[in-house]
């Protein structure tokens, strides 16, 4: 994995883009390049997987073409095999760049992998730009007068200057927990999206548009048949993603999709990051599916002591406000992991695949009644009840919205300053943009959350979490084809949704191979007690809203009534506007 720079136009120095370059070290440790020719500077940061001599090194020039590249290309011998050539090295950017010389902007139809990278054609003084379709990989951008800045982090975008911050921005924080794309925090910074490319030359400016949008059309209905392709898919893409020169361990919760990963490679090494308090504390399941797979398996445990540090961190990594508090344990698996690797495979992607979220059948099953409508409107915003009463009183996209926001309309209105909150805003903008009608409501949610939920914040997280380390993270079950494959799915081959049981398919196939009753257990996720941990911290969090509220963010307000996400949102926003001087 690496980290990605360059300024196409006019608008910057070398000098510049040597700066922007050195901001993304921790993503590529083993190597710094930088290249310029009229009218486009390039930099690179490499940590080197595949190919580890210095023939891999980037930027990379082939004839017209040079290419900076953050990513793995798992088909990238199979490409290979249908160019001519010559090649000097063994990695997949040169796979890469030889297949953008033959194909142009169509090459991103070919890869399967994980990747942003931007290619600068000389002949054509043309930039061109892509994400993979998942969003595993960031890119972000910034027009310039006269030209483009891109990187693979915005602390790059920042060397130019610091804009103010979006103030809808920071209202979809207090939304979302994230800021979703094509946003970021500042005005001027976008993320490209997604499954979408970009192009830039100095005659036509700017150019977005997306390159992949797969077919929701239901074509498998029967559970035997469904069952024998998943199996086929995960034979063939979970040994693809172990592809390179140096280790590879999995991240092992003993849930059912890091298990899955598990259980398609012959022993490998396997790390845990448990919790000190024992209802959270997923461990020992993780240690009994090490154990049944036989791996190489390390563990630690992660300790309330640990909350300063935590938000310390996490504010100093993520460029900007984070919400979501299993960053942090992330942070840790991953700081254990590169110990001992320089790539892990996760899990990642199998709840919103396979609807494994319990709160789908809630949506799904609970009506919204006078009652309880008449009820969300009474209930004191910040009680125990009112955002259980919210869920139930709201309907379609809004009941949506209510499970995974972290502060409810009204707890929103009570919290949020008039200077936030005023004026004809759409709160849900981003949740209405991929929610579709047209679906059935089990297959609306599933597409909602890759859309959504999914790139903005758990593969946001994985990736900061992880490249802080210098860690390359892969997810197999959010390979391209296997999504492509959960989409065409029956919805009754992925849920029970009376039985408040997701993953069907999954279950079905991985059930036999791990012990008895692995899988029966309530699932317990990766978020961290944040209300236990900051007991033991007095007056931090006071300190925090009383900094926010002098800031213009919040209205001072007591600070109980707070959930465990509501008080790590706010402690993070807090310390990230301290330490960015952004207030």
């Amino acid at each position: 994995m690496c980290g990605i720079t360059g300024i196409a136009g006019t608008g910057g120095s070398s000098e510049l883009v040597e700066r922007m370059t050195r901001q993304l070290v921790h993503r590529g440790p083993d190597g710094l390049g930088n290249w310029e020719a009229p009218g486009v500077r390039f930099g690179h940061t490499r940590l080197a997987i595949l190919d580890l001599s210095d023939a891999g090194r980037q930027p990379m020039t082939h004839g017209p073409f040079t290419i900076t590249y953050n990513g793995e290309i798992y088909n990238h011998l199979e490409l290979r095999s249908s160019l001519p050539g010559p090649f000097h090295s063994h990695c997949d950017t040169e796979t890469l760049l030889h297949l953008y010389a033959r194909d142009r902007d169509d090459c991103v139809r070919s890869l399967q992998g994980m990747f942003a990278f931007a290619v600068w054609d000389a002949e054509a003084r043309r930039l061109f730009a892509a994400r993979d379709r998942l969003g595993i990989k960031p890119l972000y951008y910034r027009p310039l007068p006269g030209g483009l800045a891109f990187a693979s982090e915005i602390r790059s975008l920042l060397q130019i200057d610091r804009p103010a911050i979006d103030p809808t921005s920071l209202r979809d924080f207090f939304t979302y927990k994230y800021v979703p794309a094509p946003k970021t925090i500042y005005q001027g910074i976008y993320q490209l999206a997604p499954g979408h490319t970009l192009v830039w030359d100095a005659d036509r400016g700017l150019r977005v548009s997306r390159y992949w949008c797969p077919s929701t059309d239901v074509v498998i209905h029967d559970a035997d048949d469904a069952g024998a392709k998943l199996d086929a898919l995960l034979r063939q893409i979970v040994p693809e993603h172990t592809l390179a020169d140096v280790p590879v361990g999995v991240f092992l919760s003993g849930g059912i999709d890091s298990t899955t990963v598990t259980a398609f490679l012959d022993r490998p090494r396997t790390f845990t990051l448990g919790m000190d308090i024992e209802r959270r504390d997923e461990a020992p399941i993780a240690r009994r599916v090490a154990e049944h797979f036989g791996t190489v398996h390390f563990e630690e445990t992660a300790a309330a002591g640990d909350l300063q540090e935590a938000v310390d961190t996490v504010a100093a990594v993520w460029d900007e406000p984070f919400g979501d508090s299993s960053s942090w344990a992330t942070y840790q698996v991953s700081r254990l992991a590169r110990r001992h690797v320089t790539v892990a495979l996760s899990g990642d992607g199998g709840d919103e695949l396979f609807c494994g979220y319990q709160w789908y059948s809630k949506w799904l099953l609970n009506r919204s009644t006078p009652v309880s409508r008449l009820l969300s409107a009474v209930v004191p915003a910040f009680s125990a009840a009112a955002r259980s009463l919210t869920r139930r009183a709201a309907t379609g996209l809004e009941r949506y919205a209510a499970f995974l926001s972290p502060f409810t309309p009204q707890q929103r209105a009570l919290l949020l300053t008039p200077d936030l909150t005023g004026g004809d805003y759409d709160d849900h903008w981003h949740f209405r943009e991929h929610w579709r009608e047209d679906l059935e409501p089990l297959k609306r949610m599933q597409w909602a959350d890759l859309h959504t939920y999914l790139p903005g914040d758990l593969l946001l997280k994985v990736d900061r979490a992880s490249m802080a380390h210098s860690l390359e993270v892969r997810p197999p079950l959010l390979d391209h084809r296997l999504v492509e494959f959960a989409l065409s799915l029956d919805s009754r081959l992925l849920r029970d949704v009376e039985g408040g049981k997701g993953k069907l398919v999954l279950r079905r196939l991985i059930g036999p191979r791990v012990p008895a009753g692995l899988f029966d257990r309530r699932k317990r996720g990766f978020n961290l007690p944040i209300r236990n941990w900051v007991r033991q911290h007095r007056g931090m969090l006071a300190s925090a809203v009383a900094r926010l509220a002098r800031a213009g963010i919040i209205r001072q307000r007591p600070t109980v009534g707070f959930s465990h996400e509501q008080i790590w949102m706010l402690l993070v926003l807090d310390r990230w506007l301290v330490r960015s001087g952004a207030r």
